[in-house]
């Protein structure tokens, strides 16, 4: 007892035990979905001394996780494989653990459907599970990108009508995943978090959280800003992107070199910051995020004109590169219609062995719809599945002279540090080269490549 007649137990909180829990690694988290940004999440929480339980319906990917067997390039093969020996780090398909656990985060594909519209139904999905066994004392913090109010609009009510109060019972909070496969600088130890709670107390359990991993945590005011940063970032680089895709276009017609001219500009040391022309956009982001913004400020009869023409500029490279293709063929009065193309690349960038949203499967599917006989090489992704809205589905060649010189064109849409750009020049016929790869390649070679 104290002076005021309460007792200890009673001047403890749900908010303090869990903080003191988290402060001493003594808190166990589960991670639901074990992809992209699950898994290098999961061992960098359990490098610290954290006990993990990843989640996913994926029995095979759970499997792989039990017996160290890394997927994921961002993380290191002996970390996960030290981690899942040791017990640090599990995973289940067994929902019902998610009673044994002091922090769940989701961390679940959040696509679009076939119309563009956010398809949330794994935040649903997995929100209705959380519901089913959530406890008093569990923080739930939701990374999967989406709209503004998705967490207080659709998480929060699921989780409330077990009878548990937020923020004094359980603590709900947003921070958007900022993971950028493949680089090598930004890691998710190094890259600034936001977190954003349903009050202010679910933010302080939040920032607790995170920043037992994470170097810089900025707390925001509600989970809606947190999602609107989210969005914000990569609406940014689409139409970004889009501006430097339009300028390639106009370039072309007017002769000119839009890389030299990009190259140019970013010489100077204020108050531009470099994008470069492409295929496309590709990845789990910037093609989708922009749209989930677009699709809820409808229900403020709002319109984000800029941000749907950015999306129409950017789907209208895909088309000007077979346009290109097209052009380059008709010098060897050669038409698509039989014409052998040699893709190299279709990760969505460079040295990364993921195809999601690549606009070289979209130019692929273009190709082949004009009857082009297209056959692919990439490294990274031996295989490209048949998954909608595409119907194709091929194995990646091997790069060999004879490949090469037997295409009657090259088209480089992604640039793998692993292709011999010289070498490929000097065998091929004619290359077009979406990513400015054959920058460096002979003088005399350059004759054979048309730059988008």
């Amino acid at each position: 007892m104290n002076g005021t007649g309460n007792t200890d137990k009673q001047l403890t909180t749900y908010s303090e035990q869990l903080k003191n829990k988290m402060l001493h690694k003594e808190a166990v988290v589960g991670v639901v979905g074990l992809g992209y940004v699950g898994l290098p999440l999961a061992v960098e929480k359990a490098k610290v001394g954290f006990k993990v339980i990843g989640f996913d319906r994926n029995a095979a990917r759970a499997g792989q996780v039990n017996r160290g067997e890394n997927y994921i390039k961002d993380v290191k093969n002996e970390e996960l494989k030290e981690l899942a020996i040791k017990g640090q780090i599990t995973a289940t398909t067994d929902f019902a653990k998610l009673k044994d656990v002091d922090v769940v985060v989701i961390c679940v594909p959040t696509p679009l459907t076939i119309t563009r519209d956010p398809d949330i139904s794994y935040i649903v999905n997995v929100t209705n599970e959380i519901a089913k066994y959530i406890k008093p004392g569990q923080l739930i913090t939701l990374e999967s990108t989406t709209y503004p109010g998705t967490t207080s609009e659709v998480i929060l009510p699921k989780l409330e009508a077990s009878g548990l109060k937020v923020g004094k019972d359980f603590f709900l909070a947003f921070s958007p995943e900022r993971v950028d496969p493949g680089n090598q600088r930004y890691t998710t130890k190094n890259t600034s978090k936001v977190v954003g709670g349903i009050t202010p107390v679910c933010a302080d359990v939040a920032t607790t959280f995170y920043l037992q991993t994470i170097l810089n945590v900025v707390p925001v005011s509600s989970t809606a800003v947190a999602e609107m940063t989210k969005v914000f970032e990569n609406t940014y680089r689409a139409v970004n992107i889009a501006l430097v895709n339009e300028m390639m276009l106009l370039c072309d017609r007017m002769g000119i070199d839009v890389w030299e001219v990009v190259d140019a500009a970013a010489t100077k040391p204020f108050g531009i910051q470099t994008f470069y022309p492409g295929p496309g956009v590709g990845g789990h982001c910037i093609p989708i995020d922009p749209f989930y913004l677009t699709w809820k400020a409808r229900e403020y009869d709002f319109h984000t004109r800029f941000i749907e023409l950015a999306g129409e500029i950017n789907i209208q490279a895909s088309y000007y590169v077979v346009e290109r293709v097209s052009r380059v063929l008709s010098q060897f009065k050669k038409g698509l219609n039989g014409a052998k193309i040699l893709v190299l690349g279709v990760a969505y960038k460079n040295d990364i062995d993921d195809c999601r949203e690549s606009p070289a499967l979209k130019i692929i599917d273009l190709l082949l719809k004009e009857k082009a006989c297209v056959t692919y090489h990439d490294a990274f992704i031996p295989v490209i599945k048949a998954l909608p809205p595409y119907t194709f589905a091929m194995n990646s060649v091997e790069l060999t002279d004879a490949a090469i010189s037997e295409a009657d064109c090259i088209l480089i849409t992604t640039k793998h540090s692993d292709v011999d750009y010289e070498r490929v020049v000097r065998q091929a016929k004619a290359v077009v080269d979406t990513r400015n790869a054959c920058k460096d390649i002979s003088a005399d070679l350059k004759r054979k490549v048309t730059k988008i």
